[in-house]
Order: C-alpha cells, then structure tokens, then sequence
C-alpha cells in the first residue's frame, strides 16, 4: 500500500484530541458546604482514580474517526502487478540518433556498439523494436525475438544529414504504445543535444509506464566553428553588382581568427580573414563572383579545420543569365509612365529584367509568349490578333499587369479582362484619396512599405468580385487587386504609372513596388530561397501541369520514380549538396541544400531536464505507474471517508447514551 499525500498522516496526531477530552477534562469536584475543617488532617489527594478513562467504546469510536479522516487525505492506495494492456512481456525499443551532429568524432559508431550490446542482453521473452530517428524516425523491424534481426537493422543505420528531434521520437514511441499492449522500455542512443528539445516540454511525454534509459555517447562538446549562413544572389546579371555574405559562428569556443574562403565550381576565388569572437559570430563579405553563363556550385569554407568538419561549409547555387525582356505597351501619345516605370526598373539592386516598349498599334508585332509578362499602360481598346494573342499567353500561365487610366475610362472596360469602369474623382470628398488598406502578405506590397504620403488624385473603380484585393483607398476603391485568368494571373492597377492621376513615382516606395512586383510576376520569386534538409522543393507551376521533371540527387541517382516524374508537386530534400532539376522544357536548375544550422550547437541537455524526461513515463497516468512491468493503482481513500462517515454515526449515538445516563445519575432522588 502506497500513499500519493503522505503528508497528511501528520493529522494522526489529533487523536490526542479524544485523550484530553475523556482523561485531562474529566475530573470535576464541585464544592460542597462543611461546617469546619479543622479536626482533618491535611493530607495530598490522590487524582489516579479521577484520571482513569471512562466510556471506553466512546474514546475508542473518537480516536478511529480521527484517525480514518487524516488517512482519507493522505490517499492511500493499492498496487496490483497486472501488465499494461493484459500484454505479456515488456517490448524493448532501441531507438539509435544518427542525425547530423553524431558525425562528431565516432559517436555514430558508439551508439551502434552499444545498441548492439542491448539488444544482446535481452532477457528471454522479451520483444526488441529497432529504430533510427532524426527528424523523423524510421521503423527498422517490427517487435521481434529474432537477435539476428535486430543485429542486421542496427548495423544498417548509417549517418544522416537531418537534424534530430526528441519530440518526433517521444510520438513514435507513443503511437507504438497505443498498439504494442505491453509495457515498454526505450534505449535512447544518442548525444542528447540540446538544440534537438521541442518548444514545448509537453511533446516529450513518454506513454504511461514507460521506462527511458539513457545511452550517452559524447563526452564534453568540443569548441566547434561553423558557416552559419550564406547570402548570395540566386540569379547573376552583372558580375560588378554581386555580393556574397558568410556568417562564422562559434559554439563553445574562444576568439580566434579564421581564413574564409569563397568557391565557385571548385576554383577559389577569394579568401578572407575574420575575427570570430568567444562563442559569438563575425560576418566576412566577399566582392567579386565572377561566374559563367549557366548554373555555377558555389561554396563558403573555413579553411582552418576543427573536431566536426561536417559543417565547416555552406553551400549555394548562382545561375549567369540575361536578362528576361519584357514588353510595355502603351499610347503613342503619353511616354511619361514608360519613363517613370523604366527608371523604377532600372534603380533595383539586380538587373533581371529588360523593358521593351511599343505603341498599341505596334504590339501585334511582339509575341506574348517571349517575354516574362506584359504591361498595359492606360491603353483603350487593343488589336484583335494581339488581344487575342494576349489571352492564350495569360490562360497558359502567362502574367499581365494593366494600369487603368483615361483611355481605359474612355473606353469603358479594362482590356484583356472586358471588366467595365467607372471614374472616380475626388469631388467634394477632397481633392485626393490615400491607401487606406493594405494586403502586407501580397508579393507586391510585402517589402514596398506603407504606401506613406502617396496620393490618388484619379483611380478607376472595377467590380472586385472574385479577385484579391492587395490595396484599397480611403473610400473603399480598390487600387490594386488581382485576377486569375485561365492558369495565368493579371494584376489591376486602378490608376496610371506617370504622375498625373497620383504621385506615386516620386516616392520612395514606388521603386520596391515594381521591383517586387516584376519579380512576382516574372516567376522570379519563387526559387529564392535557401533549402535546408528536410524541407520540400515545389516541383511544377500551373503551366507545367503534366510534364515530366527529372531530379537528380547529390549523390548522381534518380530522386523521383518514373510512375511519379509526371505527378509529384513536391521532393523531400533528405541530403545536403546539389540537386539537379531538369524540365521538359528544357529549363535547368541547380538546388543547394544545407543541413540545419543547430545540429553545430553540441551542447547538452541539462541533466535536470533529462530526469524530467525519463519521469514523465512514471508519472503520466495518475492510475499507472511502471515497476519492470506496468502496475494499476486502487485508490483506499473513498473506502476510508465511508468509515469515517459510519464512525461519527456510532461516535454520536454512543456520546448521546452516556449523556443520558449521566444526567438521571444527577438528578437528585
């Protein structure tokens, strides 16, 4: 029998409450006249007969009650040695770590060894699981007696790239708890890195009656420096503008100077010395990134090495391309937006685009389809061969963005979309409106600011039904919403590029305005990202809906199945290095892939929070708890309050008895 509040057996010691009721409080000699006292000797008197206890059964009901309310609140409860689930014997998982950071020195080949020597010395009945986790945890056998077996799917455990997670372990276990049936014990092999605890200390919860034993395998962390991050362009247009940042991080370390050297195809091209102060980081620019036409592998090392070299490096990937033309149409009469436009272009950090323009009556000349996206600005009515050329661009995935002015006014709908208009002038509402709402989340408006100070002094309102709205005036017109036309998007910009029907253009967030937004339509935006292992490469656009996407992985093989070249829409990206994308179009890619920056923090768990972890098992169902075999526990304490509650019944009933004995013996005769 166990007690779950201790504590409250303390109150036992008001059963000295009954005692000093029947013995100390007993004695009472009322005063009775005498005449004289003074032929008695004096003599002491004895109390002993006065102190023996009376109404045995009483005192007796008394002390039990108290005695069974203190043991009520102290909970006791009973344990029977019922396994968990009616199973039979416990199932042993050896869960092995071969994420990134046990790349460190042998720690890999130590947790195999002693994985293998545990799951020898398996007891007879006992049932052995072998699991391999990082970021995710793998099933290497089902729950076997086979030592063989278990042997075999220990010893295929090789290193891994991905980081490892405590959390995603601590579910598996749990899901395997839910089928297994019988208590478990889990063989945690692993170098217990602290970067590699879940946010919330509730994910680590082990099933109820699960018993976590820990195999350490690293000893104190070593100092270890590592490239943190790299910031290079995705696309290079002019070599003199490229600019390539490296952030050198040391963890448990003390200041020191280390050679930094930039890599392109494996030639070097500089080499730069930066001071890395204790534990801190320190940032090395390199200002040149002279690179062929066509993808380059570029590389940011540490020269210099130390006890984990897996992360002495940082991978990125550049493409030297032209840049994409694209094609402004507009009025024969008005170039003042193609000046403000163009020069907005122009003043961007990268040269990706190159503008073309030409007159409506000039635009059937020009193929949509060769350029990255078409402008219309304030234009009327367009050719037929080119509208109609314009509308099987966009349907195909093509993009089109159109500014709405007076000649869109005089002729009473958008082109393209055939939407009809209607002016708007300020009026006696004021003689201009401003945004009043913006869309932060929308690829034009994210890094364009506040639109601050900007005003519409002329916007024209078009039926916003079934469009996303990205910006919106003061008075509820929409100024900038988009369309999905076809497997293309349009993009509506209810006023005009110059600097009549707004001042946009003279300020300063007119420049990141069409910077981003030409990036978004291009299809620029989305390869310009850094992927780190684990993540997941998007495969195809709207437009490639269908064909065939070979990949290659770092390792040279195929990283797609023939049955899912056509189908897949997303590759999981498990190893770090280059990735090759090929297109039927003939498009290629080169992907870099990095492993998680926190597997170089090799610092450990605490021990206090490991002894946490490893209680959470014992302690996760009030009614389990585990003793090499799961135990149920039978709480007493009801039983004890039905006693009590009986006991005060008898306590009062017996009292009552003697009170009425006691009072006839007092009345006189």
């Amino acid at each position: 029998m166990g007690f779950l509040a201790p504590w409250f057996l303390a109150g036992l010691a008001a059963v000295t409450l009954p005692v000093w009721l029947h013995l100390l409080r007993r004695h009472d000699s009322p005063p009775v006249p005498f005449s004289s006292l003074m032929f008695f000797e004096r003599r002491a008197q004895s109390s002993i007969k006065h102190r023996r206890l009376r109404y045995l059964l009483l005192f007796a009901l008394r002390a039990a009650l108290v005695a069974m309310v203190a043991l009520a609140f102290a909970r006791p409860f009973l344990e029977s040695g019922t396994a968990a689930g009616g199973g039979g014997a416990k199932l042993a998982i050896l869960a092995v770590d071969h994420s990134l950071s046990m790349r460190q020195g042998d720690r890999l080949e130590r947790a195999r060894r002693e994985a293998l020597t545990t799951a020898a010395r398996l007891g007879a009945g006992t049932r052995g699981q072998a699991i391999a986790f990082a970021a995710s945890a793998r099933l290497l056998t089902q729950p076997t007696q086979d030592a063989a077996e278990l042997r075999a799917a220990i010893q295929s455990i090789g290193p891994a790239d991905s980081r490892s997670s405590y959390g995603e372990l601590a579910r598996v276990v749990r899901t395997i708890a839910d089928s297994a049936g019988r208590p478990l014990e889990v063989h945690l092999f692993s170098d217990l890195q602290k970067s590699s605890l879940p946010p919330a200390f509730a994910d680590l919860r082990l099933p109820a009656g699960a018993r976590l034993i820990l195999h350490p395998v690293a000893g104190s962390p070593p100092p270890n420096w590592t490239v943190e991050s790299v910031h290079a362009p995705r696309r290079l247009y002019d070599a003199t503008k490229a600019r390539v940042q490296a952030t050198i991080a040391g963890f448990g370390t003390e200041g020191d100077r280390k050679r930094v050297s930039l890599a392109l195809n494996g030639r070097v091209l500089e080499t730069r010395d930066v001071e890395v102060p204790n534990g801190g980081r320190a940032t090395v620019g390199f200002l040149s990134l002279e690179a062929p036409h066509g993808w380059s592998r570029g590389e940011v090392r540490i020269d210099s090495g130390d006890a984990f070299p897996a992360d002495d490096r940082r991978l990125f990937s550049v493409e030297r391309a032209d840049a994409s033309p694209i094609l402004f149409v507009h009025e024969g009469r008005e170039r003042r937006a193609l000046l403000y436009f163009k020069a907005a272009l122009e003043a961007s950090a990268e040269s990706a685009f190159r503008l073309e323009d030409a007159t409506v009556e000039q635009a059937g000349a020009a193929p949509p389809s060769k350029y990255a996206f078409v402008v219309l600005s304030d234009v009327g009515s367009l050719p037929e061969p080119f509208a109609s050329a314009l509308r099987k661009y966009a349907e195909a995935g093509g993009s089109v963005w159109i500014a709405l002015g007076p000649a869109t006014a005089a002729s009473r709908q958008t082109p393209l979309l055939s939407l009809p208009v209607a002016e708007e002038r300020p009026g006696e509402r004021g003689r201009f409106q401003v945004a009043a709402y913006l869309d932060p989340a929308h690829p034009s408006i994210r890094q364009a600011g506040q639109w601050e100070g900007v005003k519409f002094y002329q916007a024209l309102r078009v039926d916003s039904d079934g469009a996303r709205v990205a910006a919106r005036l003061a008075d509820e017109t929409p100024v900038l919403l988009e369309k999905k036309l076809g497997e293309g998007r349009v993009l509506l910009f209810a006023s005009t590029f110059d600097n009549i029907s707004n001042d946009f253009p003279l300020h300063a967030a007119f420049v990141p305005f069409v910077e981003q937004t030409a990036v978004y339509l291009g299809g620029l935006g989305e390869s310009l990202r850094d992927y780190p292992v684990d993540s997941y490469l998007p495969l195809r656009s709207a437009r490639e809906r269908g064909t065939a996407i070979e990949v290659i992985d770092p390792e040279g093989r195929r990283a797609l199945p023939l049955e899912e070249a056509a189908t897949a829409q997303t590759l999981a990206l498990t190893q770090a290095g280059y990735y090759e994308v090929r297109r039927a179009n003939g498009r290629h890619e080169t992907i870099a892939v990095n492993p998680d920056p926190r597997e170089s923090d090799l610092e450990m768990i605490p021990s206090e929070t490991l002894a946490l972890w490893q209680n959470t098992g014992q302690a996760a169902s009030e009614g389990t708890r585990d003793a090499g075999g799961a135990r149920s526990q039978q709480g007493l304490w009801w039983y004890a309050l039905v006693i009590a509650l009986g006991l005060a019944l008898a306590e009062s009933w017996v009292g009552n008895r003697h009170l009425s004995a006691d009072r006839r013996q007092d009345e006189p005769a």
